[in-house]
């Protein structure tokens, strides 16, 4: 009997119940064809409706820059003014448009995956807002370079509104940038109708240039705009460019490793 409970108490005392916590830091999921649940959704916008709509975009620019000042030049006058400066005046306006839902589209881009977006207004609502932010943006982008052809100030050609830096008219660097930025919004916007032929892992990368092109736009903006200095310009493009940075770095919070307790 006592060497048995000798040999118990050379065992030590019994384990203590009290459990150990460890720290494991577990990286958010990433999204899957399965788990994504915008994957299965359709284009926002259908592809003849964004034809016609780019359609509509170029011909009334090119209209009101080409066609109206050479056939009736006396209606044109009448409508626009006599002054060169209406041309500059309708790009302007169409940028400050074509800016404002390009912002609109990256803040529904970025916040569409949380909670909030999923009470209001949903996600997939949130999802075709998205495109059709996207997509009307560009068709205001394609407007505002294309009636810049009107401008006699400047004297645009068409080859030098096609390709970047080919005018040194006019701030060369800045319109470049904004050239970019257009050519950029077009593939990100487009991207959307061949989703399912290059797969979701190319197509995540194409949309991940959305971040330079506005980035891109909001310097051609601040740098090319004849009336950036004034204080609504400024507050415009501070605050678009403040909730954009704000919105990236929740967004990138979100998807960093967590520590969870195991």
């Amino acid at each position: 009997m006592r060497a048995a409970n000798a040999t118990k108490n050379a065992d030590g005392p019994p384990a203590s119940h009290a459990s150990t916590r460890t720290t494991i830091y577990q990286a958010a999921p990433t999204p899957t064809e399965l788990t994504d649940p915008f994957a299965s959704l359709p284009p926002g916008m259908a592809p003849h409706t964004l034809v016609l709509v780019l359609l509509a975009s170029a011909a009334g620019a090119l209209a009101a820059a080409v066609v109206l000042p050479s056939w009736l030049p006396h209606l044109s006058e009448s409508l626009l003014g006599p002054e060169p400066k209406a041309y500059w005046y309708l790009a302007r306006a169409s940028a400050f448009v074509a800016y404002g839902l390009l912002w609109l589209s990256m803040m529904l881009g970025l916040t569409m995956t949380n909670k909030l977006a999923r009470v209001w207004p949903g996600g997939p609502v949130a999802f075709d807002l998205h495109q059709h932010t996207s997509l009307l943006g560009l068709a205001f982008a394609l407007f505002h370079a294309l009636v810049l052809l009107g401008d006699r100030y400047i004297g645009y050609s068409l080859a030098q509104i096609l390709m970047p830096f080919a005018s040194t008219a006019y701030k060369p660097l800045e319109v470049g940038l904004g050239q970019i930025a257009l050519y950029l919004l077009a593939l990100v916007g487009l991207s959307f109708y061949v989703r399912a032929l290059i797969g979701r892992k190319l197509w995540r990368s194409v949309h991940f240039l959305s971040f330079a092109l506005f980035v891109l736009a909001l310097l051609h903006g601040v740098g090319s705009g004849t009336d950036s200095p004034m204080t609504l310009s400024l507050m415009f493009y501070w605050a678009s460019g403040g909730t954009v940075l704000f919105a990236t770095i929740y967004r990138v919070l979100l998807v960093l490793p967590s520590p969870a307790r195991a």
